[in-house]
């Protein structure tokens, strides 16, 4: 009876003791760190690091992944720390032996005989080294192997591994000396990095570089015993100079940002961008600053049409330059004119207009709102197509008041750029927004833009590639404009007035032809320019941060410039540039001019005076204006459809009979015309 109590004893005892053993681990886990405790870090579409983000105290931890890490690097750090890694279980015990035999017979510690995975559980629960710490370090690295795989506690360790001053893991650590990711390192280069964190602050290369150089010399004669260096490779590397720190990356600052905020719990994020139009943009913008005053920022946006990804976003042009920390792209400001081709669009769709319909633009009160033109001048009857390439306020106001101002709101709306209306607007109902009386971001235009330039239909911007890759449909756009009505605007917008010494892009190879409109807010404290160009969508801001006015600085000027040279960057970045425009030739047609001299030639006649807008005072005495213009041969001129006579020079003389708004139109020998509107002020001529 007592010897089967024995033996219960004896097979009871040990499972008590792992109860208890098991129980404990429960009570006091070993402090693992949150996934959040590493640094974020984004890319592009390409996998390319674009800014790395540090973590508490400014220190920089970036996540180890083995599958990412150098083999060799791998193989040397086993054998140098830990050569049982794989076969014990957190402690090894032969090693321990030999660490203490080698110190009591060198009167001193020689090695520690710590695994790596004991290296970790140091890490995560830093001691003063006692023996008492010792015995902790032991049991945790138990419980680390209990909870964790191999693979993942090397991943861990090589994240959490000191390698000097704010660095922490072995990919920061590359990062900081050798500008790159730890995936192909040469042979000193590992060394390096296995030399670190037995030392780290004694061994820094950037502080102590002699001390760096010894240490990576006793890893070189280390590896090379085992065979995993040349043997020369120690003395070879010995007037090698050690590494310096380097900067970590931060490209795509603000976009990167917003990235991170959008997915905090997200440490490896694949942003949508394309590295290389955003080095583009981002030089771009810069390029322009010369120009300016020390306070004008710039923002900017590209955006890939169909798949409304984010390819480019700068939100300023410097953060060296009042507001340049902010994302400018983000903030509400008067959009100008830029709305002016979906009020156009809107009317369209319902019948009430078309490109060629005629509106009048004359001054006009619409319930205590009197709208102006920007240069204060009117033109009379001009065509809508007119009416938008030269931004027109009157005829714009008079459409939106038929399409409906409310309902035009909320179409921005459902599209997903809300205007943001000044609490102080008057009762207008709304019809200001036309001219740029509500506010709206530079992502917003965009997200206008690109439903312009994909057949009406609206949609979200995409900022992650795994969003992008996705399949694109119908669910969650909007039909702001009908696809018929949206290719309409694009038609009239790419015949608009090019900046001054832009060669029209049917003369130019390669060149992209650019549907845009430029806006300016009162005051001049916006500029704008917001364009389709082939498959991509371009958003330019130009103006103060704190909203200050720019006098005389409109869109044209300042934004539009910009955004060709963008386009042109586009285009010249690489063979899927995308900047042919869908449904034209890349090629010019067989009756196209083939020289600008042709071009100039080949051409309907440029009316020089009166220049179009143009406003001219009539006399009493009855005396003409002498009309003339730039053509290869004889023209025929009328006023609002009447023939002009000539003097006896030959030279047309027109004499208006009257004050009020004219058209005036030359038509040469093969039927081409050119008009021009004009108005003549005075008192009209008495009779005779």
């Amino acid at each position: 009876m007592f010897g089967l109590g024995r033996a219960y004893w004896f097979i009871l005892a040990p499972l008590v003791a792992l109860v208890g053993l098991l129980a404990l681990d429960r009570a006091l886990p070993p402090p693992l760190p949150s996934p959040g405790a590493v640094s974020a870090v984004v890319r592009d579409r390409n996998g390319e690091v674009l800014r790395a983000f540090p973590v508490e105290e400014g220190r920089w931890r970036l996540a180890a992944d083995l599958d990412q890490l150098d083999p060799d690097f791998v193989a040397a750090l086993l054998v140098y720390e830990d050569e049982r890694f794989f076969e014990h279980w957190g402690i090894d015990l032969p090693a321990l032996v030999r660490a203490a035999r080698d110190g009591v017979m060198a009167g001193r510690i020689v090695s520690g005989g710590s695994t790596i995975t004991m290296q970790l559980a140091r890490l995560i629960e830093p001691r003063e080294r006692t023996f008492g710490a010792k015995l902790i370090q032991m049991a945790r690295a138990l419980q680390l192997e209990l909870r964790l795989s191999k693979a993942e506690i090397l991943e861990l360790y090589l994240t959490l591994a000191p390698y000097g001053g704010n660095l922490e893991g072995v990919r920061a650590a590359s990062w900081a000396y050798f500008g790159r990711e730890p995936d192909d390192l040469t042979i000193d280069q590992i060394a390096m990095l296995i030399a670190l964190p037995q030392s780290p602050e004694a061994r820094r290369p950037d502080r102590r570089p002699d001390t760096a150089i010894r240490a990576r010399g006793r890893v070189l004669d280390r590896l090379a015993a085992v065979g995993l260096a040349r043997t020369t490779a120690s003395a070879d590397a010995v007037n090698d100079p050690a590494p310096t720190r380097r900067a970590f990356p931060a490209e795509a600052w603000h976009v990167a940002e917003a990235l991170v905020a959008a997915r905090p719990e997200v440490r490896n994020h694949v942003s949508t961008v394309d590295r290389a139009l955003q080095f583009m943009l981002q030089d771009s913008l810069a390029a322009e600053l010369p120009e300016t005053g020390n306070d004008v920022q710039f923002a900017a946006i590209i955006i890939e049409t169909e798949s409304r990804a984010v390819r480019a976003l700068a939100g300023s042009a410097s953060r060296g330059r009042p507001g340049g920390w902010i994302d400018l792209t983000d903030r509400p400001r008067s959009p100008g004119s830029t709305l002016k081709p979906f009020i156009y669009g809107m009317a369209f769709d319902d019948g009430i207009a078309a490109p060629g319909t005629r509106i009048a633009d004359l001054p006009r009160r619409f319930s205590g709102y009197q709208p102006d033109n920007f240069d204060r001048r009117f033109r009379g009857d001009v065509t809508i197509a007119e009416a938008l390439q030269h931004s027109l306020n009157i005829p714009a106001v008079t459409t939106l008041d038929g399409v409906g101002a409310r309902r035009f709101n909320a179409a921005l709306g459902f599209a997903g750029a809300s205007p943001l209306r000044p609490r102080q607007a008057g009762q207008d109902s709304g019809l200001a927004v036309a001219l740029g009386g509500a506010g709206l971001t530079v992502r917003q235009v965009a997200t206008l833009y690109a439903a312009l330039g994909d057949g009406g239909a609206a949609r979200p911007l995409v900022w992650f590639e795994d969003e992008a890759s996705a399949p694109v449909g119908d669910e969650g756009a909007f039909q702001i404009l009908s696809a018929e009505s949206a290719a309409e605007i694009l038609a009239v917008l790419r015949r608009a007035p090019h900046p001054g010494g832009r060669m029209p892009a049917l003369l130019a190879r390669g060149a992209p032809d650019i549907a845009f409109k430029t806006g300016t807010s009162y005051g001049f404290r916006d500029a704008w320019a917001a364009g389709v160009a082939g498959r991509y969508t371009i958003v330019v801001w130009s103006g103060r941060a704190d909203g200050a006015p720019r006098e005389g600085v409109t869109g044209r000027d300042v934004a539009l410039p910009v955004l060709f040279r963008i386009a042109d960057g586009i285009s010249q970045s690489g063979p899927d540039a995308g900047m042919d425009v869908e449904g034209e030739s890349d090629t010019l047609p067989d009756d196209t001019p083939q020289t600008l001299a042709d071009f100039r030639q080949d051409r309907a006649p440029h009316i020089l005076f009166p220049p179009d807008g143009a406003e001219v005072w009539s006399d009493h005495a009855g005396r003409g204006f002498i009309l003339a213009a730039q053509a290869p041969g004889p023209l025929r001129w009328y006023a609002d459809g009447r023939a002009v006579g000539h003097n006896a020079l030959g030279e047309p003389v027109w004499v208006p009979p009257g004050p009020g708004f004219y058209l005036v139109s030359a038509v040469d020998e093969r039927g081409r015309a050119t008009e021009v509107s004009v108005r003549v002020r005075g008192a009209a001529r008495r009779a005779q």
